[in-house]
């Protein structure tokens, strides 16, 4: 029965009143007037996923500025400070969350769900959004311990080979160190089960000969804040602990003195290291800590290691994609492509980039491990590009084959509502897949086809000409954080891209009508935006393009330059799209980067790299400059926050790990050898002087282009005098002209290129 008749907003507002609290609905309706209006005011899966954010942050107010006696993770230790750069004053902040260390990177295996997290000083989280594993040494008969949280400097590297993944975390302070190596090992193809090892060791050689503890410490957070521990038993063996009534984490060697603490009771660390021994432990809060000791003689390295298994109970969801056989590292990286560069640090963060789009493509693709765990089709268009580009084919086609399942009857590919971008990235990556896999589109994807661009097409508003907004997609709230719900050109153009797309892949499978339709669509679009842009300059007062008809330039204009880069919808001169990306250089940069005023409030990894693209198609030698910055910002992983901090250079927004920072790291480092451009490839033309001056030669390869794969070598021969730039091709049905431009110089046409040659360019 629906009581329609009850009047509800008097009913409200009255309650409201009665109690001194503000009409709710009169400042919902002032709020909603910031915005356009729009069917969605915002997603509910964004409204989801803050509630969750700052339910955590509540309890965070609650447990962690009364306690500040206890140890906590990095990120608090150093915003509570009030002499740290770092510092936030709390005053009315109802939640308290970390805005400034947003930083981990993630442990794993190929096709593994599991992505267990380090923080930068080695606070291992092997669950998700669960409580953690940190190593502290203990000093005999002083105060003066080692604990990595509080410790003024330590180091951290993400090692790897062929076969292996870890991040070691070291520090050292007053005669002590502590190496914390984490990892996560597969026990063996016919198991399903892998482990999280972390290996501690430790060395206290202390002024008077003695000796020490190393303490493994269970701690009921995360770099996010509390994750609640109501359980904790060590078993009769000494050799296990039993968590939340989990047996899940494993001891090599037995624990030789065992301390337990409730919060009532306060962090174990307040009574260590002569705590009492106490083999279990129930918290009614769920702030259990606990602490499992092992001597440490005078100045003898000992090393104690700890394996969680990764399977919480039987009803978890399996570990392992089942659509795709497991391949250890070796296999995963097999054929992909190499690049080989004369800056170490490029070469490094390359590499490390590649095993982020590995182990976040277990199936889905996540743009990160821990707060963006999940799929968005957004994200997943620039990931899947970049995992194309390297050779990651089989990974691209078993994440794409999900697609349809996350489409609504009426055509829209939805990973949230209320933003209308999804489906011209959904078709544009299946597009690309076939472009750049040589593959036709498959039978299976028709009806999905059909669905996605009829829905571009239905969703339009009316082409009545007498708006700005006229022919444009609906007003949406953007994810990507141009600002409030509003006509984004964003959107446009991927809806463009997406019909095209669209009819590209149904003129393929047999459908020339359809076909013709989404391209005749996709041309009314772009006449749309045209027009929208020539009659809304009025707003704007610049050359450049803003976010949308009804704002001035500010930093959401760096959603439109995606006409630019990555769809190439308008020339690389296109004066309006240069403006843009002077307008933001001229006022949207910190410390040489692109700031995103809107949400971020940080500066941006990836959209740096995006307007970096801009520049290279357009010859402009700034480019290289934004690539250097960018770098330099990476994490001693080699990894980017979605947003980083301009003081701390720590994250400040998003997930520690941006997956999709990396993704665009791959696409830039490919790009600086070899780009598409107009049924060109452009060879050479970002790699910067500086490396020609050196004798290194340099390759990358082999990558696929919509013509076929190609590698390229640029020698220098010798250093500073001349180049030579090779390539070699498998070109699939004909080849496109190639365009060798070095070092600003005039380029080097080579009209029907063989599938080996070379060229030859003289440096003046």
């Amino acid at each position: 029965m629906r009581f329609t008749w009850l009047p509800w907003k008097y009913i409200v507002r009255h309650a409201a009143r009665s109690h001194g609290f503000i009409d709710p609905l009169a400042l919902f309706s002032h709020l909603r007037r910031f915005a356009q209006p729009s069917e969605v005011s915002e997603p509910i899966e964004l409204l989801r996923a803050g509630m969750v954010f700052h339910a955590r942050g509540l309890m965070n107010t609650r447990a962690i500025q009364h306690n500040l006696d206890w140890i906590w993770p990095y990120w608090v230790h150093r915003q509570f400070d009030p002499l740290d750069g770092s510092f936030i004053p709390r005053a009315f902040s109802l939640t308290h969350v970390n805005l400034t260390h947003r930083n981990w990177t993630a442990l794993g295996i190929p096709d593994c769900r599991a992505l267990p997290i380090v923080d930068p000083r080695g606070l291992v989280t092997p669950f998700f959004d669960g409580w953690s594993i940190d190593g502290w040494i203990l000093a005999e008969g002083s105060d003066e311990h080692l604990i990595p949280s509080k410790a003024a400097s330590g180091s951290q590297r993400l090692m790897f080979d062929q076969e292996h993944l870890s991040v070691v975390t070291e520090i050292a302070e007053r005669g002590m160190s502590l190496r914390i190596e984490a990892e996560v090992i597969d026990q063996g193809a016919n198991q399903e089960l892998a482990v999280c090892r972390v290996s501690f060791q430790a060395l206290a050689a202390l002024p008077g000969g003695q000796g020490g503890w190393l303490v493994i410490a269970l701690r009921p957070y995360n770099p996010e804040g509390i994750s609640l521990i109501h359980q904790l038993a060590l078993t009769s063996d000494r050799r296990n602990w039993i968590i939340n009534k989990k047996p899940c984490l494993s001891f090599d060697t037995p624990v030789e003195r065992h301390v337990v603490s409730s919060y009532r009771m306060g962090d174990v660390y307040l009574s260590l290291p002569a705590g009492g021994e106490r083999g279990a432990m129930e918290c009614d809060v769920g702030l259990i800590t606990a602490a499992a000791l092992f001597q440490l003689q005078p100045s003898e390295q000992r090393t104690v290691v700890v394996e969680v298994n990764l399977v919480e109970d039987k009803e978890s969801s399996p570990l392992f994609s089942a659509d795709a056989p497991r391949k250890s590292w070796s296999d995963s990286l097999k054929g992909l492509c190499r690049l080989d560069l004369p800056d170490q640090q490029f070469q490094f963060l390359f590499e490390a980039a590649l095993r982020t789009l590995i182990l976040h493509s277990p199936g889905e693709v996540y743009p990160g491990p821990y707060t963006y765990k999940r799929f968005w089709f957004r994200d997943a268009a620039f990931i899947l590009q970049a995992m194309l580009c390297v050779g990651m084919k089989e990974r691209v086609m078993r994440a794409i084959r999900r697609f349809p399942i996350k489409q609504t009857q009426a055509g829209f590919f939805r990973s949230q509502a209320g933003e209308w971008d999804s489906n011209g990235e959904a078709l544009w990556i299946m597009h690309r897949l076939c472009q750049l896999a040589d593959l036709p589109p498959q039978p299976e994807w028709e009806r999905s086809i059909l669905k996605g661009g009829r829905w571009i097409k239905e969703k339009r508003l009316a082409d009545d000409k007498s708006s700005l907004q006229a022919g444009l997609l609906p007003a949406g709230f953007s994810a990507e954080h141009l600002g409030l719900n509003d006509y984004y050109y964003w959107d446009d153009f991927w809806g463009v891209a997406g019909l095209r797309a669209a009819a590209f892949m149904l003129e393929a499978l047999g459908q020339p009508k359809a076909a013709r339709d989404f391209y005749q669509e996709a041309e009314a679009l772009m006449e749309a935006i045209e027009r929208s842009l020539e009659r809304s300059s009025r707003i704007r007062r610049h050359p450049g393009i803003a976010a949308s008809p009804h704002r001035r330039m500010d930093a959401g204009a760096v959603g439109s330059i995606v006409a630019s880069y990555p769809l190439r919808l308008w020339p690389a001169d296109d004066e309006r799209i240069l403006n843009t990306v002077n307008f933001l250089i001229d006022h949207c940069f910190v410390h040489g980067a692109f700031f995103q005023d809107m949400i971020h409030s940080g500066i941006n990894a990836y959209l740096t790299l995006h307007l970096a693209q801009v520049l290279l198609r357009a010859a402009d030698s700034r480019f290289f400059d934004l690539v250097r910055t960018i770098a330099d910002l990476a994490s001693p992983t080699g990894q980017w926050p979605e947003a980083i901090h301009p003081q701390t250079r720590g994250g400040c927004m998003g997930d520690g790990q941006h997956v999709w920072a990396a993704a665009e790291w791959i696409m830039m480092m490919r790009n600086l050898f070899v780009r598409e451009e107009d049924n060109c490839l452009i060879l050479a033309s970002g790699i910067p002087r500086d490396w020609l001056d050196q004798p290194k030669a340099m390759q990358c390869g082999p990558t696929p282009t919509p013509y076929g794969e190609i590698s390229v070598r640029i020698e220098p021969k010798p250093p500073g005098s001349r180049v030579v730039v090779s390539w070699q091709a498998s070109w699939r049905h004909w080849a496109p002209m190639i365009e060798v431009r070095v070092a600003g110089l005039r380029p080097h046409l080579v009209v029907d290129p063989p599938s080996e040659s070379r060229v030859e360019i003289i440096l003046s």
